[in-house]
């Protein structure tokens, strides 16, 4: 079958073997997105080899309960083991022995086939269609801020950066009623979100240390220190980008204002299908492009241009 394949920071499309394992369930993938963890690995932020990719809406065509063939799915990208310290106590995503589809030890799912435990799968729903549904992971990534802190109504909220998971956190967290404001650079990014009564604020008109939740989403130091600068004293600054190399931190400012740092990344799949049955949420309107497999080299490309949002690959054919 074909694959993208990343090797030595190099992607490439490859002929590999159809996935075949016997405790887990074989998916045909209909589409597929390409997310900024794509990117970054493909920069080389972390060592991987193999077939990228974590975001997908699938079929299942093989699985040892009949009952699950046929049925459209999306997936947690985490398989564990279950049976670690971790595991056994309610921390399954930080599993010991954990794979993850695509970033670590487990081929990804930008490829006509991948395969996932049962337990790591989510029907979705019949309303909810193909270009809806591969955007359940980040979603669900979107909706953990909320599983993490408590967000009222009373709160002031600031999220800095409007990409792709931005944009997603924006919709999650304008539902909770809170006075919510983004930080958003490009043109686009700020349309969305005004569309959808998402109030925007440029850079110069943050009030310094008067924010209750200041959430990061940029990935860069730029975009940290903005965020330090917001929070207010014993404020909450959820961090939920991950960075390429070391980011200088004054931390004896962030004891002597006693900030509550909390780190977020996999969320909740259900909540975020149900969003998405519901139509609270939106997610397609972040969609620029879509290819098929045979041009995915070009999708990446495509997906590495500035203020491009999500580009999918259409894998079904």
């Amino acid at each position: 079958m074909q694959a993208v394949w990343l090797e030595n920071n190099q992607i490439s499309m490859r002929d590999v073997p159809q996935p075949k394992k016997p405790d887990e369930a074989l998916i045909k993938i209909r589409k597929a997105g390409i997310c900024s963890t794509d990117l970054e690995l493909v920069k080389g932020y972390y060592p991987y080899t193999g077939i990228l990719g974590h975001e997908f809406v699938g079929e299942v065509v093989d699985a040892s309960d009949s009952a699950w063939l046929g049925s459209r799915v999306v997936g947690d990208i985490n398989a564990v083991c279950g049976l670690c310290e971790a595991c056994r106590n309610g921390r399954s995503t930080h599993c010991e022995n954990r794979t993850v589809l695509g970033i670590a030890n487990r081929d990804g799912i930008f490829a006509e086939y991948t395969t996932l435990p049962l337990e790591n799968l989510h029907r979705v729903p019949d309303s909810v269609p193909d270009e809806m549904a591969v955007f359940a992971e980040p979603l669900a990534a979107a909706l953990e801020i909320q599983q993490q802190i408590q967000i009222k109504p009373t709160d002031r909220v600031l999220v800095v950066g409007a990409g792709r998971l931005g944009q997603l956190i924006a919709q999650t967290l304008a539902l909770t009623g809170c006075d919510l404001h983004v930080v958003a650079r490009h043109s686009l990014q700020q349309n969305l979100l005004t569309a959808r009564g998402i109030r925007i604020t440029s850079e110069a008109e943050i009030q310094p240390h008067k924010w209750d939740i200041v959430v990061e989403v940029t990935g860069s130091s730029e975009g940290f220190n903005l965020a330090r600068k917001a929070i207010r004293p014993r404020g909450t600054l959820v961090m939920k980008s991950t960075y390429k190399g070391d980011v200088t931190v004054n931390f004896s400012s962030i004891v002597v204002d006693e900030i509550n740092i909390i780190g977020s990344r996999c969320g909740p799949f259900e909540p975020a299908l149900r969003l998405m049955e519901k139509r609270e949420v939106d997610p397609t309107v972040l969609i620029a492009e879509e290819y098929s497999l045979k041009d995915a080299l070009k999708a990446f490309e495509k997906a590495a241009q500035p203020g491009v949002l999500k580009v999918l690959v259409d894998i079904k054919g």
